[in-house]
């Protein structure tokens, strides 16, 4: 059984790792001379880490990261909306919320995976059939017979565009800003103001991780410009302590625009699957970007065969929960930056009055159960 992985990002690596631990042969090709994960942090729910447990990481990222000791939603003056109760959630998910530097899940993601062959831009894939297998073609002359290809080359995938033309990236009209910061948080979540939200996370070694979403209309366009003192300016009449965060910055503060994906009617094509952000890229505002894609790495190792067919499996296992998810993001990011006085105070009150047993089902709905009770001991 013979696989190729387009593309060394996070859900790339965790298919490669999901497919050899099932036995294929796994060849992974990365465009860059160097596989890296650029951010800041990442946040891993319960799922993501039931998903890296598969994997044969979850303790390894457990024990590398910081949990979640508190959370919520405020207001930008500090207002509590809403509390997320942390042990509530391990005791009906089995775990927390760890948090960790992005980069560094994504060494650990490399050092246990394939292989990786760098400066291996993809130009081409002949998808193959029942019969004749797919072939991935490289910048570099290489042809790489398969009978699986995973499309995880990101939301701008070659891969996709090839064989789905129709499926393109769309922007949201907002713009992310990601930082990290010398500074210790005793609890984090995110605050709403009237268009921006701004979040907060502890990381280990007493460092925060900031994230900050903005109209991309009134964030700076000039990569030249200052990001961190327009964020600064930005947020200074904010509460506590997102003023002094900022302060505290020691790291490059990362920007781009954010997008997300028009949904393909399938995610898959003679030989070739899609996974994570080639498949469904979503906005953030859930966290559950890197989770989905793990989540598809392993559903996708437990149903591929060499029969392409089997494909449909995985399709039907992971499109409409991970499509499920990207839509519930949407629609928080929306309602989150509404900017109008009277659609914020009004979000405000809802958010307020949602019982906490109905926030705690909402988000077992998002994140599934442990499949026994086993599973929800530790």
């Amino acid at each position: 059984m013979r696989a190729v992985v387009v593309g060394a990002g996070l859900g790339g690596l965790a298919s490669a790792i999901a497919l050899a631990r099932q036995g294929w042969g796994v060849t992974v090709l990365e465009r860059r001379p160097a596989p890296a994960e650029a951010g800041a942090g990442i946040a891993m729910w319960p799922n993501a880490l039931r998903a890296l447990d598969a994997l044969g990481l979850g303790e390894q990222v457990r024990a590398a990261g910081t949990v979640e000791i508190g959370g919520g939603i405020r207001t930008a003056s500090g207002r509590w909306l809403s509390r997320l109760d942390a042990a509530d959630l391990r005791r009906r998910q089995g775990d927390g919320v760890v948090l960790l530097p992005r980069p560094e899940l994504h060494a650990m993601l490399r050092a246990a995976a394939p292989a990786v062959t760098t400066g291996a831009g993809v130009v081409r894939v002949e998808p193959g059939d029942e019969v004749t297998p797919a072939v991935v073609h490289d910048d570099a002359g290489g042809a790489h017979e398969a009978d699986l290809v995973v499309a995880a080359d990101g939301v701008r995938s070659i891969v996709r565009s090839a064989s789905w033309p129709s499926v393109t990236p769309r922007v949201t009209g907002t713009t992310a800003f990601r930082l990290t910061a010398a500074h210790e948080l005793a609890e984090g979540g995110e605050s709403w103001g009237g268009g921006d939200l701004v979040g907060l996370a502890p990381l280990p070694g007493g460092r925060t991780y900031l994230w900050a979403v903005v109209p991309t209309g009134e964030a700076p366009t000039d990569p030249a410009d200052d990001a961190l003192g327009w964020l600064r300016r930005r947020l200074a009449h904010w509460h506590a302590p997102i003023p002094q965060v900022l302060a505290a910055v020691d790291t490059p503060v990362l920007v781009h625009r954010l997008e997300e994906l028009r949904p393909p009617r399938t995610w898959h094509r003679g030989r070739i699957a899609l996974l994570g952000d080639a498949a469904h890229a979503m906005t953030p505002n859930l966290g559950q970007g890197a989770a989905q894609a793990f989540l598809d790495a392993v559903g996708l190792a437990e149903e591929a065969t060499t029969d392409p067919s089997s494909l449909a499996a995985y399709d039907r296992r992971r499109r409409p929960v991970a499509e499920a998810a990207a839509r519930r993001s949407r629609r928080a990011g929306q309602v989150a930056e509404w900017r109008s006085p009277l659609a914020v105070a009004v979000r405000n009150a809802l958010v307020a009055a949602v019982p906490a047993s109905a926030a705690a089902a909402g988000l077992d709905g998002l994140l599934g159960l442990p499949a026994t009770r086993k599973e929800l001991v530790r």
